[in-house]
């Protein structure tokens, strides 16, 4: 079920775009790729972005000084990959770890943790066992899982329905409220033609489960492959993503958190904001700037610097929460 060739991708500085027809200026227009962190703020109405840099230098202006509770979103770890783009992938999760224990002066700790899948390489119990022990450190209330298409590679998902799907709907997916903001968790890696795939027992549930909500509520759906289609020649979208997105349509809040590309991506559409995560284990080239996905070797000294943890604070009145990425290599 792996998606991506195992070979690995060399960066190359001038690579350019596969000739797939691709309109860059229209595709970065309503994306934004960093590797340093994005903040997410709503000035007048309107939603905006900027580098987290930049946010620093201009004091954070526009950031909601009220802040009822934030959460930390990890993915990708891969634990059991040992190829050149990262052979220490245990080590970059333990760092990543570690960056979210340490909390700024006057700041609390975030109430959970959100691993948006592969946490695994091979699905193996061993590494599922190591995963579990580096994650373990995080000085978080809880840890709430998705599967990413490894976790599912050998066995079709038994060690991680074993593991961390005990008390979920049909092959991982399931809801929780925490502090009037509903969160639901979805299994997509159940690919069709090298898309992410929801099936219609999952929708099913899914509508349902949103059926009883205000449509004032806030959400978070989180899933392993983006619900929206990022790049199609590469699978990078859940190919009945729109079905699950047309549910959501009616809540006046929706934060959509997703991994598998290994970078930061993010738009909104509405009152829908879409945001994937770094991951701790290796980059991904952007799309159309290599023949395939994949690993992406960079040199040693710039591999934590696309490598990350997301932070997601939800602030009371603000239509969309602030989503902010910070790299392993800020602050070392």
């Amino acid at each position: 079920m792996t998606r991506f060739k195992e070979d690995e991708i060399v960066q190359d500085n001038q690579a350019q775009p596969a000739g797939d027809g691709i309109d860059r200026r229209n595709f970065l227009g309503c994306m934004a790729w960093a590797g340093t962190g994005l903040l997410w703020t709503l000035a007048g109405g309107v939603p905006t972005s900027r580098l987290l840099a930049q946010a620093t230098k201009s004091g954070g202006a526009g950031v909601a000084k009220a802040e009822d509770f934030s959460f930390v979103q990890i993915s990708d770890s891969h634990i059991g990959f040992n190829k050149g783009a990262n052979p220490d992938v245990t080590g970059t999760l333990q760092k990543a770890i570690d960056k979210i224990n340490v909390v700024p002066e006057g700041m609390k700790l975030p109430d959970f943790m959100i691993h948006t899948g592969d946490i695994t390489q091979n699905s193996k119990a061993s590494e599922f066992d190591t995963a579990a022990q580096v994650i373990k450190s995080a000085k978080v209330g809880e840890v709430f899982y998705v599967p990413g298409e490894h976790d599912f590679s050998l066995d079709d998902g038994a060690l991680y329905m074993q593991r961390f799907g005990k008390g979920t709907v049909g092959t991982g997916w399931y809801s929780y409220n925490h502090k009037g903001v509903h969160f639901v968790g979805l299994n997509n890696c159940v690919q069709v033609d090298a898309m992410g795939n929801l099936g219609a027992e999952q929708l099913a549930w899914l509508k349902s489960d949103l059926a009883g909500l205000s449509a004032s509520t806030p959400i978070v759906v989180f899933a392993h492959i983006p619900l929206w289609m990022v790049y199609e020649k590469w699978g990078w979208g859940t190919a009945d993503g729109a079905q699950a997105l047309t549910l959501l349509k009616r809540f006046g809040s929706v934060t959509v958190l997703n991994g598998h590309i290994h970078q930061v991506v993010q738009k909104v559409e509405g009152n829908v904001a879409f945001h994937t995560a770094m991951a701790t284990a290796f980059p991904q080239p952007a799309p159309g700037t290599a023949p395939n996905p994949g690993p992406m070797a960079v040199p040693a000294g710039k591999l934590q610097s696309v490598l990350g943890v997301t932070n997601v604070k939800v602030v009371r009145g603000h239509s969309h929460l602030a989503v902010v990425d910070h790299s392993l290599a800020e602050g070392s």
